[in-house]
């Protein structure tokens, strides 16, 4: 009888132990969980990054949909960037061609839209030269080639801002100047954001 209460005994007692030791860890863990530093989630980053450009709303709702290919790299961020500033100059670019083929315009209208097409071109083109630096980034030459993206993406600013100068000097339908300044307006603020990115890169040397 008295091996029995023995054993019940160290039984009971082993588990009581057991439960100590469990509940000692559980708590453990929990606080390391609240305590352990919170890694930002990629939409955060993007807005935060955003912040420091010059139209942050837009630059927040043209990037978030790529937080997943962005994460948290500074470089992905400003591919990105200039990814949507080239894709909306080309949508321009094609919507004033269809505009320009239709007719319907003035003489000095058609030429400033002419003008402005062909200022959308160049940025275009400097865009598209920009990525491709971009993409073929390497070793001790990347801060020269950032440079060039510097260079290239600040030009395609200047042609955006001269296509702009060019239809608010002309005399244009007012409908018309509107909705297609409205247009070019938006190009030259993605391309703002993204050489904001671009010089971010330049001067903190955040490659990855």
């Amino acid at each position: 009888m008295e091996n029995h209460v023995s054993a019940a005994a160290s039984s009971f007692l082993l588990a009581g132990l057991f439960a100590l030791l469990f509940t000692s860890f559980h708590w453990k863990a929990c606080d390391g969980a609240r305590v352990g530093p919170q890694k930002p989630t990629n939409t955060e980053f993007i807005r935060t990054s955003c912040s420091a450009t010059e139209y942050p709303i837009l630059c927040f709702d043209s990037l978030s949909s790529y937080a997943s290919t962005i994460q948290n790299s500074p470089m992905k961020l400003a591919d990105a960037a200039l990814t949507v500033s080239l894709s909306t100059a080309r949508s321009t670019s094609t919507m004033m061609s269809r505009m320009s083929a239709a007719g319907g315009m003035k003489p000095r209208e058609a030429a400033a839209v002419s003008d402005c097409m062909e200022n959308l071109g160049d940025s275009v083109d400097e865009l598209q030269e920009s990525l491709a630096e971009m993409a073929h980034m390497r070793g001790k030459n990347m801060g020269l080639q950032i440079n060039d993206i510097q260079t290239w993406v600040s030009a395609a600013l200047t042609d955006d801002d001269t296509c702009m100068d060019g239809l608010a000097a002309n005399a244009m339908n007012g409908e018309v100047k509107n909705a297609v300044r409205g247009h070019v307006v938006n190009v030259a603020q993605l391309t703002s954001n993204a050489l904001a990115f671009i010089n971010a890169l330049s001067s903190t040397r955040s490659y990855p």
